[in-house]
């Protein structure tokens, strides 16, 4: 994988396993959406949560709303991990994964392993977090 001069020191072989987990993780996170939402044709990476219809019944139409409820939070939280692999991904291609956005310096490696979409140092998150 391409390396800027700031970039995290990963080995070519580690650029590749993250890659490899990132690639299958995104792969994952498309089959779960698969399974509670429909793909919006007219929007990348959009999908709408499915409303199923049990009938018309006072408790039925609760389940229902209850179901939907769910499956839309659920949309949401998958939606948000598909995108921040992309990012990952993108990163990788443009040989600038692994610096932390907002200090610009490389984030740790076994963070990196441990958590491939990370986007910003511990330093930086534990500031973040305290604020």
């Amino acid at each position: 994988m391409p390396k800027t001069k700031k970039s995290a020191t990963l080995t070519k072989e580690e650029y590749k396993n993250i890659e490899t987990k990132l690639l299958a993780e995104m792969a994952h996170l498309k089959n779960e959406l698969g399974k509670i939402a429909t793909k919006n044709p007219k929007v990348k990476d959009d999908y709408n949560a499915n409303f199923e219809d049990i009938g018309t019944d006072e408790s039925e139409s609760v389940t229902e709303v209850e179901q939907y409820s769910l499956g839309l939070s659920l949309e949401v939280t998958l939606e948000k991990a598909l995108r921040d692999v992309e990012k990952a991904l993108v990163s990788l291609k443009k040989g600038n994964y692994g610096l932390c956005k907002y200090c610009k310096q490389p984030i740790d490696k076994d963070r990196l392993l441990a958590r491939p979409t990370s986007t910003s140092c511990i330093t930086c998150k534990t500031k973040l977090k305290s604020l």
